[in-house]
Parts: C-alpha cells; structure tokens; sequence
C-alpha cells in the first residue's frame, strides 16, 4: 500500500508542477522586464544641435528617435515624426530649426518593471517610446514595437485603447480586452471612464460564468 501511496503522492507533484508550468507560460507577461528587452546603448544628440545633425545621427545609426542631451542630463527626445511633422511638412530648412524647439517630453520607467507597466505608460501618455533608467541615469529606449514584438497581447493596451482615449475610434469601450488598470487581471470587459480601463470586477458587476 505504501508504494501505492508513494506512486500517487508522486503523480500529484508532477501534475502539480506541470499546472504551475502552465500557470506560469499563461502569464509570461508578467515576467519580462523593461530591461530585458530595450534598446542600449541610447543614441543621443545636444540640445543646441539643429534638425538637420539629428536626421543625420538617426540615419547613421539606424535609429527612429534620439535623446536630447544638455550636458549629462536627458531633457527630450525627437523622433522621425517630430521631424516630419515640425521641419518637413511646414517647409522649413532643417539646418535652422534646433532640436529644443521640436523636441517632446521624455517619459521614463524602470528598468526592473514588466512590460505591462511599459504599455500602461506607453498608452497613458499617448507617445511610442519611454525611457529607461537605472539608478537615476537613463540606460536605454523601450518603444511600442518593442513590447508588442514579445508580447502580441499587448497591441491593444497600446493602440486600440490608445485610440478610445483620443476619441479616435467609434467602438464601444466595453467590448475592448486588456489588462484592468485597477487590478491588473485580463479582461474582455473593460471601460473607460475617467482615464482608466476597469474590468466588470472591479467595476462591482457580477460575473457571469
């Protein structure tokens, strides 16, 4: 009888362990930091620099976006759509406009924060990349792509629901799936109403099962 026991108890920890695999590979999101998956070294440029020596640094370099530098400090960042959208489209000579007068403010978060966090952010402020820091000193970029390219389920936080808060989409924000800026738990229930998306449960709504 005991090794009947022996077998069974030994049968439960396998199964127990395969439910907490899964348990875990459910929620991989929240396992994947910032830092895991951002772009460093930072590619920056001076505050004094023009259009012009930016467009010319994201080419050589690749890159979308570039932090502006005064002295050490991150004080902005100037994007290819900054550029298009203040220089090109208006029909300014790029060599003549600084990178103080179209730069955006840059956002940061932490290195050791999920990337749910990121998107949060990503999608709250309405912008396409943050910056990250450790101990107080900006190591990397993390941007939308960044985060929808590890996790697919994010796309929404970033982009359909960034669209409901710009009042740039007729759908209904009931019907929108994501993660509950309440609680944090996945949805396909949420609504917005006063700048956050809550689910049914924390709206105080019963669940139907």
């Amino acid at each position: 009888m005991s090794k009947v026991i022996k077998a069974r108890n030994e049968f439960t920890v396998v199964v127990k362990k395969e439910l907490a695999r899964q348990h875990r590979d459910a929620n991989m999101t929240t396992r994947v930091l910032v830092r895991d998956i951002m772009n460093s070294p930072v590619v920056s440029a001076a505050l004094t620099d023009t259009v012009n020596d930016v467009a010319l640094k994201m080419k050589d370099q690749k890159v979308g976006s570039i932090i502006i530098m005064e002295g050490e400090n991150p004080v902005g960042i100037v994007s290819d759509w900054d550029i298009v959208s203040n220089a090109v489209v208006k029909d300014v000579k790029p060599s003549t406009v600084k990178v103080s007068d179209i730069m955006q403010k840059l956002h940061s978060i932490e290195g050791e924060e999920g990337v749910t966090e990121a998107a949060r952010m990503l999608r709250q402020h309405n912008i396409k990349r943050l910056g990250v820091v450790y101990k107080n000193r900006l190591v990397g970029i993390i941007s939308a792509s960044d985060v929808i390219a590890v996790t697919p389920e994010l796309v929404d936080v970033i982009s359909e629901k960034a669209a409901i808060v710009r009042g740039e989409t007729g759908r209904s924000a009931g019907s929108v799936s994501g993660y509950c800026d309440e609680c944090g738990e996945w949805s396909d229930l949420l609504q917005f109403a006063d700048g956050t998306f809550t689910c049914e449960e924390c709206r105080g709504e019963e669940v139907i099962s």
